[in-house]
């Protein structure tokens, strides 16, 4: 790649500067970046975590397990939640976003935000000559940025039906766009037990097939790098937010993002039994319907809201939507202004449930 020279000063400005969405999938653009980079990937082991749920609270875990054994670990997810920092921790530390941004922006020309945080995070790991990396994939894994790691353990979490018209439209053949980045002589690890036929044909050399809950996915994965047993009680400390249930700061306010109807499956399992008010965004590829549908047992009043992601769907489409489930719904455009109008309508007994997208949870962060 060529040197960019066009992109604003600030190191964030330029990568909030560069497009979310490639014109077309594929590796072509990280190859070259990271070859530009002298290929800081091959320069430490990697264990590549895939999936459609849990892949970030996987991977955090993975990492203090890790860690924990005494290792020097570089760990990246996605998306964030309160800044871009949160993409490259080491040992546990958040890096230097700019340092490593500047390391990775003279050869960006024509890469994607992903492409370049992701390339960011590969090189810092090398610069800190960590001792393994455990790297969260993007969107699917066969032409997903991360697929440039030969890594010799490979996590497969739940697998749902999500991006279909990218990844495929069943179950199966996700789940095989999630494996291919399984490389010849790998150990996968299989949250799922059903896709072990399709992890031995990616070319799994030994493949630990579930069912696995992604405590015990990291704790796998640490036992089979460190060819030991590990204690499972480090990754218990792990905290994510946004992911699972948490507070969101305030008293009587829960927030836990649900991307998919399988994600909000597993926040109605974790949720204290009461009733909500419930403020939510929901992408417009997401199965807005049958997530609604599920957050409907939860409370009568939803706030239908949007996010920053231009896939958001609007507000009032996702109300309309909402009607016939909830018996009270309003749309409120601003995330802000809706988590304030939920707060009136709960009352102050009342309790709030913040759901949906992360970049929901993401824009209220800011300011909660």
């Amino acid at each position: 790649m060529h040197p960019s020279a066009s992109h604003p000063a600030d190191p964030l400005a330029f990568l909030e500067a560069l497009s979310p969405w490639p014109a077309h999938f594929g590796l072509e653009r990280i190859v070259a970046l990271l070859a530009d980079l002298g290929d800081p990937q091959r320069r430490y082991p990697a264990i590549h975590v895939v999936g459609t749920n849990g892949k970030t609270s996987t991977t955090l875990m993975t990492a203090a397990l890790l860690r924990a054994a005494g290792l020097s670990v570089g760990a990246t997810i996605s998306p964030h939640l309160r800044s871009w920092s949160e993409r490259i921790q080491v040992d546990g530390a958040e890096a230097d976003l700019a340092a490593a941004l500047a390391r990775v922006r003279p050869y960006a020309a024509g890469a994607t935000q992903f492409e370049v945080i992701t390339a960011a995070a590969l090189a810092e790991f090398a610069a800190r000559e960590v001792g393994v990396a455990v790297v969260e994939a993007g969107l699917g894994g066969r032409l997903d940025a991360t697929n440039v790691l030969s890594a010799g353990i490979v996590v497969l979490t739940s697998v749902a039906l999500d991006h279909t018209e990218v990844l495929g439209a069943t179950r199966a053949e996700i789940a095989a766009e999630k494996l291919a980045v399984v490389s010849p002589g790998s150990t996968v690890l299989l949250a799922e037990p059903e896709w072990e036929a399709l992890a031995r044909a990616a070319g799994a050399a030994r493949v630990v097939a579930g069912p696995l809950s992604n405590l015990g996915l990291a704790t796998e994965a640490a036992r089979q790098f460190v060819g030991a047993a590990v204690d499972p009680g480090a990754a218990r400390e792990v905290t994510i937010p946004g992911r699972g249930v948490g507070g969101g700061g305030r008293p009587r306010q829960l927030w836990g993002g649900a991307a998919t109807p399988a994600g909000v499956g597993y926040l109605l399992a974790n949720l204290p039994r009461r009733r909500f008010t419930i403020v939510a965004s929901i992408l417009a590829d997401k199965d807005a319907a049958s997530m609604l549908a599920a957050l409907a047992s939860l409370g009568d009043t939803l706030v239908a809201t949007g996010s920053p992601n231009p896939r958001a769907r609007p507000a009032a489409e996702l109300a309309l939507l909402a009607a016939p489930l909830f018996e009270r719904v309003e749309a409120v455009a601003s995330p802000a202004e809706a988590l304030a109008r939920a707060r009136v309508l709960a009352g102050p007994d009342g309790a709030v449930l913040v759901t949906g997208s992360l970049y929901l949870l993401s824009e209220l962060s800011h300011g909660a």
